[in-house]
């Protein structure tokens, strides 16, 4: 295969939440013509590509990943021509674009769920989705005690003793994935986008999809307590889904270059290959840095793992620090080790406050160790202006679907969505024209992306700076690690590029080379590497 068609292997892949980056009409949710606008950005930052989170028409019960329709744009966020003018400048900027799909469920307003509860019990049309009668006389009861993942049950009543399967919120129904019609609809879907120019698509939920329900559903408990046999469980991480990606990927390579795909699979370690196979998915997610408290032994541990992995599968690993689902790793890392950050969220972030210069110092730290290693990486909006968790955001302004579903007592993720600061000053930091769809607290300005153009010393600067490097030092998909003291990892990829990073918090010797970053932003001359720093280093 081609150099071409491998592009993402050591891509660095930039996530963008759409209705929080940029909003060019004003009306408060970012758009597609936002982004871009903000194209000449994304170019200075030096990133491969951008991974676009649901841009589809949706009610946003659970801030887009409830689509109404997969092939089409949101009204609020632009048009079809909209997202091809986008397309066609991100490409003549040599930036690729990776879509974000939603295969395990549809919104409750998709066509095909609304056609399901129009049609009635026993109908062809609910063959789609996943229905069972409830239990008692009359259906009264659901068919099982099981949760759903934002809180809740799992199961959502029509009113006619029928019932629907949602693992999430009751506004994403679960698609029936044996049935035909769903299987074609969704190939429909990657060659509907394909054809407008994606690249590659980010698959949310991958190991659900299938499932095997039997006539006498497993209790929560009985889920819980696990003891099915490894690859069928009745709807996470089953064998079978393995089936549905083998189909999309004769899809992906119809193209030239074929579409590339990766799998957001929350399953074992050992499970990952097969969604990484080349004759799958081709490549999976990785949070087990993103997991890692920073510590030298946790990170050199998930790296060893995840290189083992990636070559089993015959992949490139993928390394995140953060997402739209996480709070943010600047934060993360202010806090105490061990810190809850559910009870965290819920005192406003005061219970205990982060040291967010500890935590910046090691956010940089730890993201040019995950810009070193052998893999893709993926940066999520933001990061690059060294944002923090909005922590103190009030309830009424929350819009994650976790915080009712869970009574109250989960935060969610909103606080990691908060729209970005473009500009010191004005009404939603030159994030629009007017207020934002979440607020932005006043210290926003502070870190806007403006103000840090214009400082070498910027996170934002440092950023553009490790990507450049980046891009330059780029080589063969190999890693030697080297001695180094205790809580430092030390490694050498091929050309000579060593990459130090020191965990602790006092400096050590600095090998000998010509450093080529420093995330401490010390003198190149410094003989030591600072304390919870990494420095990039050329051996001759």
């Amino acid at each position: 295969m081609n150099d071409e068609a491998l592009w993402w292997r050591q891509a660095v892949i930039y996530q963008i939440y759409p209705r929080s980056f940029a909003d060019a009409n004003g009306d408060g949710i970012g758009d597609l013509a936002g982004i871009t606008a903000k194209i000449p950005y994304l170019v200075k930052l030096g990133v491969d590509a951008v991974w676009l989170s649901p841009f589809y028409p949706s009610a946003l019960a659970d801030g887009g990943y409830d689509v109404d329709d997969y092939r089409d744009v949101d009204p609020r966020i632009g048009t079809l021509d909209d997202f091809d003018l986008m397309a066609k400048n991100l490409h003549a900027n040599g930036i690729r674009i990776i879509v974000d799909i939603v295969p395990n469920h549809s919104s409750n307003r998709h066509e095909w769920f609304r056609a399901a509860l129009a049609a009635g019990p026993g109908s062809p049309e609910r063959e789609r989705y996943v229905f069972r009668r409830g239990q008692g006389e009359h259906g009264e009861l659901p068919p099982s005690d099981w949760t759903a993942s934002f809180g809740g049950p799992a199961w959502e009543p029509v009113g006619d003793g029928d019932w629907y399967l949602h693992l999430f919120a009751p506004e994403q129904p679960d698609w029936n994935w044996s049935h035909p019609e769903v299987r074609d609809d969704f190939r429909r879907t990657l060659r509907f986008w394909s054809d407008r120019g994606v690249d590659g698509f980010r698959i949310d939920v991958a190991h659900y999809l299938t499932k095997d329900l039997p006539q006498t559903l497993p209790t929560q408990a009985e889920l819980d307590a696990g003891g099915h046999a490894e690859g069928f469980h009745p709807f996470n991480d089953r064998d079978d889904v393995q089936d549905v990606y083998a189909e999309w990927r004769e899809v992906f390579d119809s193209y030239d270059p074929p579409r590339m795909a990766v799998a957001e699979a929350w399953v074992p370690a050992h499970r990952r290959p097969a969604y990484a196979s080349p004759a799958g998915l081709g490549q999976a997610f990785n949070f087990d840095l993103l997991e890692a408290d920073f510590d030298a032994e946790q990170f050199r541990t998930t790296v060893e793992n995840n290189l083992e992995l990636a070559a089993a599968a015959g992949s490139s690993s993928t390394w995140v620090l953060s997402n739209h689902d996480v709070v943010r790793h600047r934060s993360r890392y202010g806090l105490p080790h061990g810190t809850d950050r559910v009870p965290w969220l819920q005192s406003h972030g005061t219970d205990p406050r982060p040291d967010l210069e500890q935590g910046l110092r090691r956010a940089r730290a730890a993201t040019a160790f995950a810009l070193a290693l052998p893999g893709s990486a993926y940066l999520y909006q933001g990061e690059e202006l060294g944002l923090p968790e909005v922590a103190d955001l009030p309830a009424e302004v929350l819009q994650d679907p976790t915080w009712v579903r869970s009574g109250g007592t989960y935060k969610g993720r909103d606080g990691c969505r908060v729209p970005l600061p473009w500009t010191a000053d004005g009404p939603s930091f030159g994030f629009g024209a007017g207020g934002a769809h979440l607020p932005q607290p006043a210290w926003f300005g502070e870190l806007a992306a403006e103000g840090q153009e214009q400082d070498d010393s910027s996170t934002l600067s440092w950023y553009r700076e490790a990507l450049a490097r980046r891009a330059w030092l780029q080589t063969e998909e190999t890693l030697e690690f080297l001695p180094a003291p205790d809580g430092v990892v030390a490694f050498r990829r091929p050309g000579g590029w060593v990459n130090v990073t020191n965990f602790t918090t006092r400096p050590v010797a600095r090998p000998e080379g010509r450093v080529v970053l420093d995330s401490s932003g010390a003198p190149a001359a410094s003989a030591q590497v600072a304390g919870e720093s990494t420095v990039w280093l050329v051996q001759d």
